[in-house]
């Protein structure tokens, strides 16, 4: 509950140098949210589409029991992630109206981290299944674990060093 109020200061002292009202940041800050959540949840309601569809295939029946095991801990993911990242469009309409935007807003960015890194899972454990079913190699864990190293790059590390090099601190 501190992390709320000293995120909320934040977001309202960096609202008041934007010449904002918190509500309007808040406004601003959930139509961002809701775009960025447009590009996630389309890409895992398709990609949990398509892995719902695989068990009623013939060539599913001859998967032996670690790429069974493997598929279900990625449908389940694929599950989570869809959760996750729907969540906060659920969240948003039974709040509508309650004027809590601002803490709807820390709420369902919550949700979206966690459904993205729900999502990363999710994307990885599907290409270790593919890989393996389409190759029996060896290489495989190692091409994934570069695939995985990609993704945490792009998605998290790129960011976080984007966000220390270039925020500024305010000195008060």
């Amino acid at each position: 509950m501190a992390d709320d109020a000293i995120s909320e200061r934040k977001t309202d002292e960096r609202a008041t140098r934007r010449r904002e009202t918190p509500e309007e940041g808040a406004d601003r800050r959930w139509s961002e949210l809701v775009q960025e959540i447009r590009v996630a949840q389309t890409g895992v309601q398709i990609l949990l589409g398509f892995l719902l569809t695989v068990v009623f295939t013939p060539h599913f029946q001859s998967l032996g029991q670690t790429d069974r095991t493997i598929y279900l801990v990625t449908v389940v993911l694929g599950s989570l992630a869809t959760g996750a990242l729907i969540g906060p469009v659920a969240f948003h309409r039974i709040v509508s109206g309650r004027r809590i935007k601002p803490q709807t807003v820390v709420w369902a960015s919550r949700l979206t981290f966690t459904g993205l890194v729900l999502l990363l899972a999710t994307l990885v454990s599907a290409l270790f299944l593919i890989l393996r079913v389409a190759t029996h190699d060896g290489y495989v864990p190692w091409l994934v674990s570069g695939v995985l190293a990609w993704y945490l790059a792009c998605w998290f590390g790129l960011p976080l060093w984007a966000r220390s090099r270039y925020t500024r601190v305010d000195e008060d």
